[in-house]
């Protein structure tokens, strides 16, 4: 078989020029738009990794500012907590101050309860005590009794001080009425006599007289004129040291004391 030079050549020059066209026309393109696309796409890489970069830094701040926060959190918070501790040992120390002084005031105030009550217990014993005393020197009493009274009371009459004499003259003297004489018996019209002697005696005339029963006078007699009262009697001494009594007891402080109750 003969080779066919011609052919060969003229394929060698076809496949040269083919060559040529397709580097010129279609690869040359085709590695430009690759080229592009690969210049394109390594941006696009580049971009994405400043991307990257900017967001890790924005991340790193915004972790750096978490921690920041966090710390300053931290911090208030101990001192809130430091402060609210410090408050409430303070209002607790405040509450316990209270709390004592209403413990304080009550029991002071349950002490001058107490005390009053006890005082009033002691003021209405003693005026038991002092109505029984009445009563049974009322029943005690009698004539005989009575009549030993009236002496003691002319005794008493003698036996004024001149100061007490002169303001008993000047009031009967100024007396436009008579002289009232109260028992708490009838008087024999002999004790009557010895009394308006006694009198006269000390007034140097005869004045007017009037006798009255009064049953509140145990054992004893009294004179009144013109204000002026001269008198004996139990009860006077009873209601004399009753009222020393109720003076002493005005004069002991009810509140915090305690009283002795008489014996």
């Amino acid at each position: 078989m003969q080779i066919n030079w011609f052919t060969v050549i003229a394929q060698i020059l076809n496949f040269l020029v083919l060559v040529w066209l397709m580097k010129r026309y279609l690869y040359k393109p085709i590695l430009d738009m690759i080229d592009a696309r690969e210049k394109k796409i390594a941006g696009q890489l580049a971009d994405a990794k400043a991307t990257k970069s900017e967001a890790k830094a924005e991340q790193d701040e915004f972790n750096k500012k978490n921690r920041v926060f966090d710390q300053q959190k931290n911090a208030l918070m101990d001192k809130a907590i430091a402060e609210v501790g410090v408050q409430s040992q303070k209002l607790l120390a405040e509450a316990k101050n209270n709390a004592r002084a209403l413990q304080d005031k009550l029991e002071k105030a349950a002490k001058d309860q107490q005390a009053d009550v006890n005082h009033q217990r002691e003021k209405e014993t003693e005026k038991e005590v002092f109505a029984i005393t009445k009563k049974v020197l009322a029943d005690l009493a009698d004539v005989d009794f009575e009549a030993q009274s009236v002496h003691t009371f002319i005794k008493r009459i003698n036996g004024i001080k001149e100061a007490e004499k002169a303001t008993f003259i000047k009031a009967l003297h100024s007396a436009s009425g008579p002289i009232l004489v109260q028992s708490a018996f009838d008087l024999p019209e002999k004790q009557q006599a010895e009394i308006k002697s006694a009198v006269t005696k000390i007034l140097g005339a005869q004045p007017s007289f009037e006798f009255k029963t009064a049953p509140g006078l145990i054992g004893g007699i009294e004179l009144t004129t013109k204000g002026y009262t001269l008198g004996w009697s139990i009860t006077a001494y009873v209601n004399s040291f009753e009222k020393s009594i109720g003076e002493a007891g005005k004069q002991i402080p009810v509140t915090g004391k305690k009283h002795h109750a008489i014996k």
